[in-house]
């Protein structure tokens, strides 16, 4: 396994594949769901998606950092939209592998643009090297979900983002993942 996803790919499949031959061998009832770009209160700002990395800068007021030219697409998904589509996998009795996330694929640089407007921040969009960022980004294929558990996501990345810089301007302390000494933000 070679290539931008190779390791968390084949990571991703070996899990699959022992998960459906438990079920199958011990009649066990087991759900596989694949989650994409989730967001919402209580993110960690450090956990390697744009979406949280920009509201933590825009509140500080420094540059928001956009990889690349900013075009790579993010299937943002809201947090209890996602939950929602958890337990209805929980609930039924199909080990296929169930795909979540948004249907909306705004790019980089439109979730970063709606950050700063939303925080009212005066920071500026930086565009960094992205050489580090994998080609095509992963995209979710929920006809699955639609069709078998009726699931749909019911927040609009826009939306879902308003609420969520909302929630970190409620918080107390700074929106940072991680400070010296301290552990991170984690989602509740």
């Amino acid at each position: 396994p070679v290539g931008a996803h190779s390791a968390g790919a084949e990571a991703v499949r070996f899990a699959e594949a022992l998960v459906a031959a438990h079920a199958g061998a011990h009649g066990a009832n087991a759900g596989i769901v694949r989650l994409f770009a989730g967001y919402g209160p209580g993110m960690r700002t450090d956990g390697g998606g744009p979406t949280g990395a920009f509201i933590e800068q825009a509140l500080a007021g420094r540059p928001v950092t956009v990889a690349g030219d900013g075009g790579r697409p993010h299937a943002l998904c809201y947090v209890d939209d996602m939950v929602e589509g958890v337990l209805l996998v929980a609930a039924g009795r199909s080990v296929r592998p169930v795909d979540l996330g948004g249907d909306e694929e705004p790019t980089a640089v439109e979730i970063a643009r709606r950050v700063i407007d939303l925080t009212g921040s005066g920071s500026p969009l930086a565009f960094v090297d992205g050489r580090d960022e994998p080609p095509g980004a992963p995209r979710p294929v929920t006809g699955f979900a639609r069709e078998i558990f009726g699931w749909l996501p019911g927040v609009g990345w826009q939306d879902g983002l308003e609420r969520t810089v909302a929630a970190f301007r409620g918080q107390t302390g700074p929106p940072a993942a991680v400070e010296a000494g301290r552990t991170a933000q984690r989602w509740v």
